[in-house]
C-alpha cells in the first residue's frame, strides 16, 4: 500500500472516536449506534467518520482480532526479498491475496514481511505456493513460536495536527 507522506488532520472528535475504539467494542445488537450515541453523536456521522479515516489511512485497519489457530485456522509471519525494480508489481500481487492480513516494507534484503491468515492450516501452505509460482520468488515463512499479548493503546487527543 503506498505510504501517506503528509499527516492528515484530525479534529477532536476524530481523536475521541479512535481513543474510545482502542480495545473495547461492545458486543450488542447495534454496536456502533451504541459508540456513537456515547460519544453525542448518530450512528452514520460515525461510519461515516471511520470510513473516510480508513481512506485517508488515518487508520489501516478497524475490526476484531482473532485467535485463528482456535477455530482451526494458521497464520504465520512471511518475508521475500524483492528486487527493487519489481517491488510495486509484486506488492501488487501479493496483497490481492485475501490470505494477507498486512504487508510491511523493509530496509533488510528481505525487505517485504506479510501476514498470512487462513481458515485451515493447510491454506497456508497453498497460499505460499501460490506466491512463489506468482512472483517467482522464495517465500520465507516464520511460523509462531509463543504467543504474546500487548495491549498498546495509543491516546490521540490533543495532537498538533488538529
Amino acid at each position: 500500500m503506498p505510504e501517506r507522506s503528509v499527516p492528515v488532520p484530525l479534529d477532536e472528535l476524530d481523536r475521541r472516536i479512535i481513543d474510545t475504539l482502542q480495545g473495547g467494542f461492545p458486543l450488542v445488537e447495534a454496536p456502533y449506534r451504541a459508540v456513537a450515541e456515547s460519544l453525542g453523536l448518530d450512528e452514520a456521522e460515525l461510519l461515516a467518520r471511520l470510513d473516510r479515516m480508513l481512506s485517508e489511512r488515518v487508520l489501516t485497519r478497524f475490526g476484531p482480532m482473532f485467535q485463528v489457530e482456535r477455530m482451526g485456522g494458521r497464520f504465520v509471519l512471511a518475508a521475500l526479498a524483492v528486487p527493487e525494480d519489481r517491488y510495486e508489481a509484486v506488492a501488487t500481487l501479493v496483497n490481492a491475496l485475501p490470505e494477507v492480513a498486512h504487508n510491511y516494507r523493509r530496509e533488510h534484503a528481505m525487505n517485504m514481511w506479510f501476514v498470512l491468515a487462513t481458515e485451515t492450516a493447510e491454506g497456508i501452505d497453498r497460499a505460499i505456493a501460490r506466491i512463489e509460482r506468482e512472483t517467482g520468488l522464495v517465500v520465507r515463512a516464520f511460523p509462531k513460536e509463543r504467543e504474546y499479548f500487548v495491549d498498546m493503546r495509543l491516546q490521540v487527543r490533543g495532537g498538533r495536527h488538529g
